[in-house]
C-alpha cells in the first residue's frame, strides 16, 4: 500500500529563480534593473549632461582607450550598421576575417549597404591565420581594402583572435586599411585593449559584458578612423558618429531623446565594473569561470568521444562563452531538460550546422559572461551533469570536481 504521508513525485526542480546561461543577454544585476526603475528625468538638466559625460569616460576606460565614443539606440546588429554606414563609401571594399556566424553576419551587412566584401573564412574552430591575412594585404597593391573587420569573439563558436597579432600582420604588409574589431562578445569579459593593440573602430553593445539590458550599442573611433573616413558616403543623419562623438548639444549624441533609463542601469553597470570590482579583476574572473567550465568539459569528454569543446586549444578561447558538441541528438536533449527540470537555460549551436540538418542537434552554449560568480557557474554545471545522468548520456567522471578545483585555485 502506498504511504499516504509520502510526497507526490517530483516533475521538477524549477520553482527557484532560473539562470539564462546564453550568450546575451546575460543576467541583469539586480542593482542596474533597480537603478533603471525611476521616473524619467528631464532630458534638458544636468543630471542627464553629467551622467553621459561620465559614461563616456567610462566606455573609454573599459575599452583602454582614449578614442572618441559615439553611442546608438539599438542592439549589436545596429551597431555593425552605424560601422559600416561611416567607415564606407558605395563600392568600397571590406576584408572581413570570418571564424564563425557573426563574423559572416557582418559581411551580409556590410554587403546589403553597397560595400565590396570579401569574405576570408578561417572556419569554425580556430582563429585568424595572420599569414594568410598579409598575404591577401600584400596582394592588394593599389591598396584599395578600405578597412579589415574581424571579431574578438565569435559568440557562435567561441573562437578568440589575437587582435595584436592581426595589426602586427596588417603593418608587416604595409596596407593602409584600418582595423575594426566586433567585442559585442567580450568587452568587460576578455582582455581588449585598443590603443595599445592599434585598433581603429571598436564596435560594441551593452547586454552582455555591460550588464544592461539590450538596447545600447556603441562605437570607440580613432583619430586615423575619423580622418580617414569623413568622405564616406553612406553614413545617414541618423548614423553619423560625428554629431555622437563631437555634439555639443545632448540630443546630437543620441539623434534625439536620450535613452535614458540604459544610460542609469549603465551608470550602476560601470560602477560595478570600474570602481569596485576593477577591470582587470572582472578579466580574471572571466578567465577563471571559463577554465572551470573547460575543466568540467574536458573531464565528461573522457567518458564519451563525441564530448568536446569547439576550439581545442584553450589559448584560442574567448572568455565569456564556451561552444561545446555532445553529439546529436544529445545536446538538444540536455539542453531542454536542464530548462525544464533545472531551470538553467543553455545556448542554442548557433551556426554550427544547418536547422535542417540532424547535426545541428549536437551543439550547445554555455555562458560565463558579465554578472556571473562560482555557485552559479558550478550551478549550470552541476545541473548539466545530472541532466546527462538523467538522459543516460555517457560521460567521463569528475567534471564537477574538476570544475571546483579551478575555482579553488587548487
Amino acid at each position: 500500500m502506498q504511504d499516504r504521508f509520502a510526497p507526490p513525485p517530483t516533475r521538477n526542480l524549477v520553482a527557484g529563480r532560473p539562470y539564462l546561461a546564453i550568450p546575451g543577454p546575460s543576467v541583469m544585476p539586480d542593482r542596474v534593473l533597480a537603478a533603471m526603475h525611476r521616473a524619467a528625468p528631464n532630458i534638458y538638466g544636468a543630471e542627464i549632461i553629467d551622467l553621459v559625460s561620465r559614461l563616456k569616460d567610462d566606455l573609454r576606460q573599459v575599452a583602454c582607450s582614449q578614442a572618441g565614443v559615439a553611442c546608438y539606440i539599438g542592439n549589436g546588429h545596429a551597431a555593425w550598421e552605424a560601422a559600416n554606414a561611416n567607415l564606407f563609401s558605395r563600392g568600397d571594399r571590406a576584408l572581413v576575417l570570418a571564424t564563425g556566424h557573426f563574423g559572416h553576419g557582418w559581411a551580409r551587412s556590410a554587403s546589403a549597404m553597397g560595400v565590396a566584401v570579401e569574405v576570408m573564412d578561417f572556419g569554425q574552430h580556430a582563429p585568424v591565420d595572420a599569414g594568410r591575412l598579409e598575404a591577401a594585404l600584400r596582394a592588394d597593391h593599389a591598396g584599395t581594402i578600405r578597412a579589415v573587420l574581424l571579431t574578438q569573439v565569435d559568440t557562435a563558436t567561441s573562437v578568440k583572435n589575437d587582435i595584436a597579432v592581426v595589426r602586427r600582420a596588417m603593418d608587416a604588409a604595409g596596407h593602409p586599411a584600418l582595423l575594426v574589431v566586433d567585442c559585442i562578445a567580450t568587452l568587460a569579459c576578455d582582455d581588449y585593449r585598443m590603443d595599445d593593440w592599434g585598433v581603429d573602430v571598436t564596435v560594441a553593445a551593452c547586454q552582455k559584458g555591460l550588464m544592461t539590458p539590450p538596447g545600447l550599442g556603441f562605437l570607440w573611433v580613432s583619430d586615423r578612423a575619423l580622418a580617414a573616413c569623413k568622405s564616406s558616403d553612406l553614413r545617414t543623419p541618423y548614423w553619423d558618429w560625428t554629431p555622437r562623438i563631437f555634439g555639443t548639444d545632448l540630443w546630437q549624441h543620441f539623434c534625439g531623446t536620450a535613452p535614458t533609463h540604459h544610460l542609469f542601469g549603465l551608470a550602476e553597470a560601470m560602477t560595478m565594473i570600474l570602481r569596485e570590482e576593477g577591470l582587470s579583476q572582472v578579466w580574471a574572473r572571466h578567465h577563471r569561470l571559463a577554465r572551470a567550465v573547460w575543466a568540467a568539459f574536458d573531464a565528461w569528454g573522457q567518458g564519451n568521444p563525441a564530448i568536446a569543446m569547439n576550439v581545442a586549444q584553450p589559448a584560442h578561447r574567448g572568455w565569456s562563452v564556451t561552444a561545446a558538441r555532445i553529439g546529436a541528438p544529445d545536446a538538444r536533449r540536455l539542453r531542454e531538460w536542464t530548462e525544464v527540470q533545472g531551470a538553467v537555460t543553455l545556448g542554442i549551436g548557433l551556426g554550427m550546422e544547418t536547422g535542417d540538418d540532424p547535426q545541428a542537434d549536437g551543439f550547445l552554449r554555455v555562458a560565463h559572461m558579465g554578472h556571473v560568480n562560482a555557485h552559479m557557474t558550478l550551478g549550470a554545471l552541476a545541473v548539466m551533469q545530472a541532466g546527462m545522468v538523467a538522459l543516460g548520456i555517457p560521460h567521463g567522471a569528475g567534471g564537477i570536481d574538476a570544475a571546483a578545483r579551478v575555482v579553488g585555485g587548487v
